[in-house]
């Protein structure tokens, strides 16, 4: 902890750097010097410096270097020095070693104790210490090295690599029935299964949707797609990539010694505390198998649908529908867009005592206590259709059918709705004003449309700001213009509170960027949130849909509605710091 004197010193400097302004520091050594307030506390709680500027400030007070040292790799000799209890207990790592120097990294310089453990260190190995300031946000990031993935990976990959070898020379001496028995001793051999349960935890810890383990080349390729994106994770020697494959196998209880078609299983592991559900699919390639796994996190249950981002008018409209007693409601998009997410929030809403909720899933995602969740087998004769006729026999109040694929399948959705129930559906269309000439391509009357569907949601995911390196922008008049001439139309009592007055004018429009920190790993993004369009169907657009009406006539009806469009949408969340232009467009192009 720093002293008063020290943490003026630090405000000194801030000013002297034109970090804050004369106003600012006068205002904050007042009010710190009446009250015995904390300067730094005061100096964060107003956002007026980020941690970096505070660790430069720091470092000047006492002397020392400040190093930022973002992104930088650890070498594992270095992290082996200081145990990472005492690394992460004293806030400081020792990450170089120069010319009979030690060079460590603390964020506090008055933590006594960290410096006694690497002055301990370095005396035991006849060395000097130099001691270097880094911000909070770094030291986290430079912590996890402690539990990286490619580190873990490695010390089992030196195990496991004598084990396969020995394996490869047995493969040639014995018949199919041996080789397949000692690939099964192999893959739940000690090395293997951990790098197995290393990689998924470390996709889990990422917040990664899916994992791919892939042959590549001379190599074996472990990809997490993290915020929609793929990353290369790790790339391991070819000769592993089989017995990865068998162990993933083996947890998801397929048969490890086939391997001419793919394969669909599920493994459900305890990781920190925490169920996650993971999906596989095998994929038989040229020469080897490819392993995806979809991570489902069934622990933190169905996320609300402000969470998901529908809000103000976009929210009343899908509150507003989802309580008639009967009729359907459709999300659409493409394939990655968060649809069944959608639907699993509204069933939620739904998941009464009172009532009756039936699913025809491809595949069950998540499990919903109190809701009766099927999935679809089309190789034993269970489609959607089919199905969907057996669901209507159990007395449902509510049907959600994982998707609406064919003629047969959307007559049976409408008649449902049509005869009393609540039904949940998808449609892969671009927008929401796609949905009902979808319907009518797969030969459904338009009378039944208008008589039984109550709304068409269309959405697409989009990349958080990361809330850590959030800065504001300045982008080209052209640009700016843009965005106003796409929200000008949207109506005033349709816009976000603190929006109203600025995009009337066209003035004062700010946008903002992540600057790139530890926290998203530089990328600028930390998370998703969906970008939505809500259309309600009124008695006017029913009467538009009856005439089969469906061209400009119902836009303007719907927009005319006060309806606000996926790109605005995107626009208005720009405009409040959630996202970026840039992923706005990307999420939108057509």
């Amino acid at each position: 902890m720093l002293n008063s004197s020290q943490q003026a010193k630090i405000l000194d400097i801030l000013k002297q750097e034109g970090v804050i302004d004369e106003n600012k520091y006068n205002e904050i050594k007042s009010t710190a010097s009446l009250a015995g307030a904390d300067i730094l506390d005061k100096l964060k709680q107003e956002k007026l410096i980020d941690d970096e500027d505070l660790a430069k400030a720091m470092a000047a007070v006492f002397n020392l270097n400040y190093s930022p040292l973002l992104n930088f790799k650890i070498e594992a000799k270095f992290l082996k020095m200081l145990p990472v209890d005492l690394a992460r207990n004293y806030e400081v790592v020792i990450f170089n070693q120069t010319k009979g120097v030690l060079e460590a990294a603390m964020v506090d310089p008055n933590n006594l104790k960290a410096k006694e453990a690497v002055d301990y260190i370095a005396r035991e190995k006849g060395l000097k210490v130099k001691y270097y300031i880094t911000s909070e946000d770094i030291f986290k990031g430079l912590i996890k090295q402690y539990s990286g993935l490619k580190r873990e990976v490695s010390e089992a990959l030196d195990v496991a690599k004598d084990k396969i070898e020995e394996q490869e020379e047995k493969k040639k001496k014995v018949q199919k029935e041996e080789e397949i028995e000692d690939i099964s001793e192999v893959v739940k051999s000690a090395p293997v299964a951990k790098m197995v349960s290393v990689i998924l935890k470390h996709a889990v810890d990422g917040k990664a949707s899916d994992v791919h383990i892939e042959p590549y080349s001379d190599s074996s390729r472990v990809r997490y797609r993290i915020d929609g994106v793929l990353h290369t994770s790790l790339v391991l020697p070819k000769y592993i990539h089989a017995s990865l494959v068998s162990r993933v196998k083996v947890l998801a209880n397929l048969k490890i010694d086939e391997t001419r078609i793919p394969q669909d299983g599920r493994i459900r592991l305890n990781i920190m505390g925490r169920y996650i559900d993971f999906r596989v699919s095998t994929l038989p390639l040229y020469d080897q198998e490819k392993v995806v796994m979809r991570i489902l996190d069934t622990s933190s249950g169905a996320l609300t649908l402000d969470q998901l981002g529908f809000e103000g008018h976009n929210l009343e409209i899908i509150q507003e529908n989802i309580k008639k007693p009967h009729g359907m409601l459709l999300v659409t998009g493409p394939t990655g867009s968060g649809k069944s997410t959608t639907l699993y929030s509204v069933l939620n809403i739904l998941n009464k005592e009172g009532v009756n909720i039936v699913t025809l899933e491809d595949p069950v995602e998540y499990y919903l206590t109190g809701v009766n969740q099927s999935q679809i087998r089309p190789e034993v004769g269970l489609t959607f259709a089919t199905g969907l006729r057996s669901i209507l026999r159990q007395d449902p109040d509510i049907i959600m059918v994982g998707e609406i694929r064919d003629n047969e399948t959307a007559e049976l959705a409408i008649n449902a709705a049509l005869t009393g129930h609540i039904v949940l559906s998808t449609l892969h269309t671009n927008d929401a004003f796609g949905a009902v000439p979808r319907l009518m391509d797969m030969k459904v009357e338009p009378f039944l449309i208008a008589n039984t569907l109550n709304a068409v949601v269309a959405q697409r995911l989009v990349r958080k700001i990361c809330a850590e390196c959030k800065v504001e922008i300045n982008l080209p008049e052209r640009a700016k213009n843009e965005v106003w001439n796409q929200l000008k139309t949207v109506p005033e009592s349709s816009l976000p509170e603190e929006l109203k007055g600025g995009i009337k004018s066209g003035k004062n429009l700010k946008f903002y960027k992540g600057k790139g920190c530890p926290a998203c790993n530089s990328t600028g993004y930390k998370g998703r949130i969906g970008i939505v369009e809500v259309l309600g169907i009124t008695d006017n657009l029913q009467q538009i849909i009856v005439n089969n009406k469906m061209g400009q006539e119902f836009r303007e009806e719907a927009l005319a509605q006060g309806m606000i469009g996926m790109q605005q949408d995107g626009m208005l969340k720009a405009l409040r710091g959630i996202t970026t232009i840039e992923e706005v467009m990307r999420a939108t192009r057509e």
